[in-house]
């Protein structure tokens, strides 16, 4: 169990690094301001250090939103109120001081998406648990297909992508005319849902005829595990705690 000076003082933090390479990113992205106290403490919990780029998102800023927020990347925010993006540890549910016995399980909830696509760092127990991937890769729970698919790749490699531009073919045909507009006017505790639902023959037709309404981020991971348990019997697991 190393202590949080251990975490923090490095000779190769990965922050100046990462801040050159969101400035230079393919996709508008939004750095959120951080709380330090908050971003030593998660470090601290989730035993990373600031050289990786999860540590150092979690140290030294509140979240990213990626295009207008149709992706947000948790770190640690300062500030937390009912509309804010909330920060990784809440997501994660971790617990309020620091307790060496508290573990990720199955993984870490790294990201979520306006549509309520969960985005996870592996942890173990993957087998049991049902998930693909193996340990340190990403994953990503698809909303319009109810299940886990694995991205074949780490953190730092995904975050590459993301700012490459990468989630515009990700997406393709769930991105429709004027999401952008929409996706801004939400706040960061809120997603889409859609009706009829995005699983659904009917949406996969013509999305954009799909009513859509800003729903509580909760209510939408919520439908999506229900969706999940009654039409195939699987129980997703943690989607993230918002």
């Amino acid at each position: 169990m190393r202590e949080v000076n251990e975490l923090l003082n490095l000779d190769d933090p990965a922050w100046p690094l990462l801040l050159q390479e969101l400035s230079d990113a393919d996709v508008p992205v939004e750095v959120l301001p951080g709380d330090a106290v908050r971003g030593r403490a998660a470090l601290l919990q989730l035993q990373i250090s600031a050289r990786s780029n999860l540590g150092g998102i979690a140290l030294n800023c509140g979240g990213l939103l990626v295009d207008s927020g149709w992706l947000r990347i948790y770190g640690s925010p300062g500030g937390v109120d009912g509309e804010t993006l909330p920060g990784l540890a809440e997501v994660n549910a971790m617990p309020s001081t620091f307790d060496p016995a508290w573990r990720a399980g199955t993984g870490l909830v790294v990201a979520h998406d306006v549509l309520g696509g969960v985005f996870v760092l592996n942890g173990g127990n993957l087998r049991e648990a049902g998930r693909p991937g193996e340990p340190g890769e990403i994953i990503y729970f698809a909303p319009d297909a109810l299940g886990w698919e694995a991205l074949g790749v780490g953190h730092s490699a995904w975050l590459s992508w993301v700012l490459a531009g990468g989630l515009r073919d990700f997406y393709g045909d769930l991105l429709w005319d004027g999401w952008r507009t929409e996706v801004a006017a939400l706040n960061g505790r809120q997603g889409l849902s859609f009706f009829p639902p995005l699983w659904s023959a009917e949406a996969r037709q013509d999305l954009a005829a799909a009513s859509r309404r800003a729903v509580p981020m909760a209510e939408l991971l919520q439908l999506s595990s229900d969706a999940c348990r009654q039409f195939d019997g699987v129980d997703p697991g943690f989607l993230g705690a918002v």
